[in-house]
């Protein structure tokens, strides 16, 4: 056997390997949405061996409960989660939706324990990325850790923008300036910015807005009769988007 026939198996492995590389991250729908962005291809390598891909989270299923230590911080693939807080009369407050591409977790950062609960409003995936390997491998990657603070900002921009609709703005400007900001995040994913599918109830809505229920609904409703919206059972489609920008304020 000559010497090109002995390296013929470490090339096919060395193939292999590079193949499987680029099955991962690098290869993913939500690559430009997700913290691969920016990061080399080394890089992407060693963040993809501690990446743990979890699917099928039926509806009302726990993602993490509020109390619950830290583990992992999560990216949603697929689906649509939201997170609750509980008083200690029982009642829940909704805190946030979460769609493809968009972290969960991010918040417990601080006491090293998740502050809410997220529960699947469809069938959904996330990718997993345990806490503990996570902050190992952004040690020797400048980038990933930029990328994490990137994101703890716009979460952090995001609740003050909410703490401004739900303190200064009417109850209508608040539901139009919601519908605008799924608009909007919808279109980052490759999705229609003008017909979308709402996965979380208008009770969720509500209390997300903090407002009541039948307030919700006369709202929509209105909206419809003003030809601004259409719809039809959870599908909705922006009839004038630059007259909803308007009534948003």
């Amino acid at each position: 056997m000559g010497q090109a026939d002995s390296l013929l198996p470490l090339i096919k492995d060395v193939a292999k390997a590079e193949q499987a590389q680029t099955l991962a991250c690098q290869s993913c729908a939500l690559y430009r949405l997700c913290l691969p962005l920016g990061l080399h291809r080394e890089d992407l390598v060693a963040l993809d061996q501690i990446i743990r891909r979890r699917d099928s989270f039926r509806r009302g299923q726990r993602l993490f409960e509020s109390g619950c230590d830290l583990t992992s911080l999560y990216v949603v693939r697929s689906g649509a989660f939201k997170t609750t807080v509980s008083a200690k009369d029982g009642r829940e407050q909704v805190t946030g939706f979460y769609f493809p591409g968009e972290f969960i977790g991010l918040d417990a950062l601080h006491l090293n324990t998740y502050p809410s609960t997220a529960r699947a409003l469809e069938l959904s995936s996330v990718c997993a990325l345990p806490f503990d390997k996570l902050q190992m491998v952004s040690k020797s990657i400048p980038a990933l850790q930029h990328q994490l603070l990137t994101r703890l900002s716009r979460a952090l921009s995001d609740d003050k923008d909410l703490l401004l609709s739900l303190g200064q703005k009417s109850a209508e400007e608040k539901l139009v300036t919601f519908l605008i900001a799924l608009s909007t995040r919808f279109s980052e994913r490759g999705f229609s910015a003008y017909n979308f599918q709402l996965p979380m109830s208008r009770g969720d809505i509500a209390n997300h807005l903090g407002l009541a229920l039948e307030t919700v609904s006369r709202i929509f409703t209105r909206l419809q009769q003003a030809d601004l919206i259409a719809v039809q059972g959870k599908s909705l489609t922006l009839l004038q988007p630059e007259a909803l920008q308007t009534k948003a304020g």
